[in-house]
């Protein structure tokens, strides 16, 4: 479920995706795990560094062959904010083609692209927290 968007102070916009206390099946896997990537692209298209930066974990790993690896929340707002600056921002798409979850921990693998064609795969390992909401821990980009 996807809570509507929200001004979160030091946080840009963001939303609350939730799959509570059960196992998700295929589709609400990849509906809920989409729709935490439909955040970080609103956010990528208005340039909000913090927004895209919302949906990982306080702790997490971005690892990306355009740079070094940011490790936290702030080294990866960091990253993005020189990314949401590139030209293409308005372009920004994320597609979730495969993914699961069991208990609290989930993964994807999405596509990723600014324009018509595929430029690389992210796959991405994410946990549950105690609210419900899920974020990404582990980010591993790579160019196709």
């Amino acid at each position: 479920m996807l809570w509507p968007m929200q001004y979160v102070p030091g946080f840009g916009r963001c939303g609350r995706i939730t799959g509570v206390g059960y196992a998700m099946n295929a589709k609400e896997a990849k509906d809920t795990f989409q729709a935490l990537y439909d955040v970080y692209v609103e956010s990528y298209r208005q340039r909000d560094a913090a927004g895209c930066a919302s949906i990982f974990a306080q702790d997490a790993g971005l690892y990306s062959p355009f740079g070094p690896p940011a490790i936290g929340r702030a080294a990866i707002e960091a990253v993005q904010r020189d990314w949401v600056g590139e030209d293409g921002a308005e372009a920004k798409r994320i597609d979730v083609v495969d993914c699961g979850q069991e208990g609290d921990v989930g993964w994807c693998l999405a596509e990723y692209g600014e324009g018509a064609g595929v430029e690389g795969v992210s796959l991405n390992a994410l946990a549950r927290q105690a609210d419900g909401s899920w974020l990404i821990t582990r980010c591993s980009l790579n160019e196709v």
